[in-house]
């Protein structure tokens, strides 16, 4: 379940979610199942957070930092990732996500992810 702190600093946007990032180097980030939708998180660095089951529908991951996220089950209706690093993070699962969509972010080819979001390339093994 989404830490209710995290998700506060969040919706400010990512300016002010970086800031609290950049002072807490230590934290965990939870952020599951948590309700982000429509939110403007360009930029945001959001890597290693736990976004498993996240309502992500139509926010604005252009150029957002998900290395190493966990992002299974995650809603991604209409949702922008042109641009976000996506290093190794976990897509398995993730819901409304389509290769052209995923072929617009970085790194995507190094995300762990089903069968149906291959898009011509090799899927990593865990």
């Amino acid at each position: 379940m989404a830490n209710n702190e995290q998700m506060d600093v969040l919706k400010q946007g990512a300016q002010a979610w970086n800031a609290w990032r950049a002072e807490q180097t230590e934290a965990t980030i939870d952020l599951s199942g948590g309700a982000l939708r429509g939110l403007g998180l360009e930029g945001a660095d959001l890597s290693g957070a736990d976004l498993r089951d996240a309502d992500l529908r139509g926010a604005n991951l252009s150029g957002a930092k998900l290395t190493g996220a966990r992002l299974e089950g995650a809603n991604l209706f209409k949702a922008v990732i042109d641009g976000a690093d996506l290093d190794a993070a976990d897509l398995r699962g993730v819901r409304f996500l389509q290769c052209p969509q995923l072929e617009s972010a970085h790194n995507w080819q190094s995300a762990y992810r089903d069968q149906d979001l291959a898009c011509g390339a090799a899927i990593p093994s865990r």
